[in-house]
């Protein structure tokens, strides 16, 4: 069967590609990766991510002898029903378990699919024409049609692509997000010193509190924190395609955070530790080496890796039990942490940049339900819990300081 394949690269870089069933790759899908890489500099987790798209389209083609040139709207109506339900048309695929798909990921791999034959069309000329951007003419001509600059040829696009907001996003209450934060670590005052882990506390912190993304966060270098100097201090959010984990930032757009003298703190005593532990192990501790790294078990020192974080999640829902919302992710702390601020009246055009849309429009689509929810919910609870978050001066809004 077609599958996806890990591909490293000489400068040390990781890819992603398709291989069929003989295990050689696919000439036009590796094509089309390419282009996907250079042309348009899609990240390697999207390549991952439409690699497996068309690994899976590959495997149906494979299994239903259907010639991917020109497949045809039956063959994607039984992809779709394939994906949706785990059953191929055909007794030649081994007996496995059926494996289903949501809808959210069921149009992430119809994306990946247009995506192939829009390019395929382009530089093939004839593959699948109905599979691409197809022109028609409309029946009819508006009277006032030219007021508005409509063109008679408009696109009909067969494979659709739907952004799926179906309800509101996950988030945690800030009693839940103590929790996580205490089962990391908590400190001891008569000790002065801390019991836990304090690596797995400050990430959940840093995403809790500035609302960027786990790649973002595990992408943080020592430089990105200008902290210590009289001022608010902030985090540097910096798009690099260098970091060993892997770690980058969406779109390339990088942004300033700004973030809480408690944050600052809890950042100095983890350095501390982490420059201790260098000290102690001969090891060398740079600006650019990243923040959360290994400190017990692995290569000391080494950046976490996403996987790393989620087998830490595992851990906590097994200590946590019912005490959180079960299946909760990393992501639910840049929710929560959206919810918080547009709850606390923060415009949307600030929580915006904030989070690092690219525009406003992404933030009202995932969070306009916490705005028509809001009276279901105690704002001033949420204000509380945003209290002592630095943010730049909006007019009408204000946090208290923060009590040390």
């Amino acid at each position: 069967m077609a599958r996806t394949q890990k591909v490293l690269l000489p400068d040390g870089g990781v890819t992603w590609t398709v291989l069929d069933r003989e295990y050689a790759v696919v000439d036009p899908v590796e094509e089309w990766l390419e282009w996907l890489r250079v042309a348009c500099a899609f990240s390697p987790n999207t390549v991952k991510a439409y690699s497996r798209g068309l690994a899976l389209w590959w495997h149906y083609l494979e299994q239903t002898g259907v010639d991917w040139r020109d497949p045809g709207l039956t063959a994607l109506s039984g992809f779709i029903g394939w994906l949706a339900g785990g059953n191929l048309p055909t007794t030649r695929l081994p007996p496995a378990k059926p494996t289903t798909c949501g809808p959210r990921t069921v149009s992430l791999r119809l994306a990946a699919l247009a995506s192939f034959y829009e390019w395929s069309e382009r530089q093939y000329g004839t593959v699948a024409p109905r599979l691409g951007r197809a022109r028609r003419e409309p029946e009819f001509q508006s009277f006032l049609a030219h007021l508005r600059n409509r063109r008679r040829d408009r696109p009909a696009v067969l494979v659709p692509r739907r952004r799926w907001h179906t309800g509101p996003t996950p988030v945690f209450l800030p009693v839940h997000v103590q929790r996580i934060f205490d089962t990391a670590a908590t400190f001891d005052p008569a000790n002065r010193s801390w019991t836990g882990n304090l690596r797995d506390r400050l990430l959940f912190e840093i995403l809790a509190e500035t609302g960027l993304r786990l790649g973002e966060a595990l992408g943080l270098r020592h430089e990105d924190w200008i902290v210590g100097r009289g001022s608010t201090p902030y985090i540097e959010v910096v798009p690099r395609d260098d970091n060993s984990n892997g770690a980058r930032v969406k779109n390339l757009k990088g942004r300033r955070v700004f973030v809480s003298d408690r944050l600052e703190r809890l950042y100095g005593d983890f350095l501390y530790e982490v420059g201790d532990l260098a000290d102690r192990r001969g090891l060398p501790l740079r600006d650019t080496d990243p923040v959360l790294v290994n400190t017990v078990g692995g290569q000391l020192l080494s950046a976490m890796t996403p996987s790393g974080v989620y087998r830490v999640v595992e851990r906590l829902h097994r200590r946590l039990g019912n005490s959180v919302p079960t299946g909760w992710t990393p992501h639910w702390f840049r929710h929560t942490h959206a919810t918080a601020l547009l709850l606390s009246g923060v415009p949307e055009h600030v929580v915006m940049r904030r989070l690092g849309h690219a525009q406003v429009q992404t933030t009202l689509d995932l969070y306009g339900w916490v705005t028509e929810e809001a009276e279901l919910r105690s704002v001033a609870e949420w204000r509380k819990y945003a209290q002592g978050w630095a943010l730049p001066a909006v007019p009408g809004y204000a946090t208290e300081p923060e009590v040390r």
